[in-house]
C-alpha cells in the first residue's frame, strides 16, 4: 500500500525515488524528480496533478524566520525557523466546528475535515521553505485535531514514518476531548500533549471554549494527567491570555492550584488581536506568569511570532475568503 494518496506504477525502485524526492528534497510536483522517465513523470502529473497545492498565499515576517501560508480550500500552515529548532505549526481541518469565541478559525465554522495526505503535507511544505526537514511538528493550526482522529493519528504516523519526524517532536493540542485523549493515550506513539484550557474556572471557560459545557476543567486535567501517565510523555496547558477575561492573580493562582503535584507546563499566549477581545499589556503578561510561578506552576511566556502577517490560525484564511 502506497504511503500517497495515488499507486506508483513499475517496480518497486521507482516508488522509493519517488518517496526520497517527497520526503528527503520536499518536491512538489513529479516535474521535478528528473531520475523519473520523463513519460512517467508526465503519466503521474496528468492522473494525479502535484504531490500538494501550491499555495493560494504567503507572507513572511520576522526577517523570514516565519512563513506562513494559506491553501486551496482555506487552510494553513506556518513554518518557524528558531536558533535551536524549525518548528511547522499545521492544520487537521479547515476552519474548525467548536466555536472557541476569541478564535479566529473558531468564527469560521466547519468547512471540513483534512485528509491524511492534507494533513502531513504541510510539513513536506514546511521542509521546502524551511530549506531542510522541520525538527517539530505541532498539530495547532486550524481545527480541532481529536475531532479528526482517525486522519490525525494517521497522518502522525506518515510524519513519523515516513517524513522521519521523531513522535516525541510532534505535539498533538486539543480543547479537551477527554475521550479522544484517552483514546490517544493508548496509541503506540509517544507524542507530546498539549490542553488548550485557557481558563481555570468553568464559568470563565464555557464562555470562551463551549465545549467545556460537556467536559469541563477540572475533567479536561484529570485527562491530561491520565496521558502523562500513559505515556510518560510531557503534557503542556496552552493558555492564551486575554485582557481583563482570563489575566487576574487570582485566576493564575486557580491555574496553580489545578496543575500542583504535576509536572504539567504551562504555556502563556499573549493574545492575536481578534475581534470582541483585548490583548493584554506586556506588564499584565509577566504579573500574571508571575503570579503563576509564585504559587509553584511552571510556565513560560510563548515567543509571539508573525502578527503583523496574522499568524494567529484562521486569520489569513478568513482574510483571504473575504478577498474572493
Amino acid at each position: 500500500m502506497s504511503v500517497f494518496p495515488f499507486e506508483i506504477p513499475g517496480p518497486a525502485y521507482r516508488a522509493r525515488q519517488v518517496r526520497a524526492w517527497a520526503f528527503e528534497r520536499f518536491a512538489r510536483t513529479f516535474d521535478e524528480m528528473t531520475d523519473l522517465p520523463k513519460d512517467l513523470r508526465a503519466d503521474l502529473a496528468a492522473r494525479h496533478g502535484e504531490l500538494w497545492p501550491e499555495p493560494i498565499d504567503v507572507r513572511v515576517a520576522d526577517r523570514g524566520d516565519t512563513i506562513k501560508a494559506v491553501f486551496p480550500g482555506s487552510y494553513e500552515a506556518v513554518a518557524m525557523r528558531y536558533p535551536d529548532r524549525r518548528t511547522v505549526c499545521i492544520s487537521s481541518q479547515a476552519g474548525c466546528g467548536l466555536g472557541c469565541t476569541f478564535c479566529a478559525t473558531g468564527q469560521m465554522g466547519l468547512l471540513r475535515n483534512l485528509d491524511a495526505w492534507e494533513i502531513a503535507a504541510q510539513v513536506l511544505w514546511g521542509g521546502r521553505v524551511l530549506g531542510e526537514r522541520p525538527s517539530n511538528v505541532v498539530l495547532m493550526g486550524m481545527g480541532e485535531p481529536l475531532a479528526n482522529y482517525e486522519r490525525v493519528t494517521a497522518a502522525v504516523r506518515l510524519i513519523h514514518e515516513d517524513i522521519g519526524i521523531s513522535a516525541r517532536k510532534i505535539t498533538v493540542s486539543t480543547v479537551g476531548l477527554v475521550p479522544q485523549i484517552d483514546q490517544l493515550a493508548s496509541e503506540d506513539l509517544p507524542l507530546t500533549l498539549a490542553l488548550s484550557l485557557h481558563a481555570p474556572d468553568d464559568a470563565t471557560r464555557s464562555s470562551l471554549v463551549p465545549i467545556n459545557r460537556r467536559w469541563p476543567v477540572r475533567e479536561c486535567i484529570a485527562a491530561a494527567k491520565r496521558f502523562r501517565a500513559a505515556h510518560g510523555r510531557r503534557v503542556s496547558v496552552e493558555y492564551a491570555l486575554i485582557h481583563e477575561v482570563n489575566d487576574q492573580d487570582w485566576q493564575a493562582e486557580q491555574l496553580a492550584a489545578l496543575l500542583r503535584g504535576t509536572d504539567i507546563h504551562v504555556n502563556l499566549i499573549p493574545l492575536n488581536p481578534t475581534a470582541g477581545f483585548g490583548v493584554p499589556g506586556s506588564r499584565r503578561v509577566e504579573a500574571f506568569a508571575t503570579a503563576l510561578a509564585r504559587a509553584g506552576a511552571n510556565v513560560t511566556v510563548r515567543d509571539t511570532r508573525g502578527r503583523e502577517i496574522d499568524a494567529a490560525c484562521g486569520q489569513l484564511a478568513v482574510e483571504a475568503a473575504s478577498t474572493r
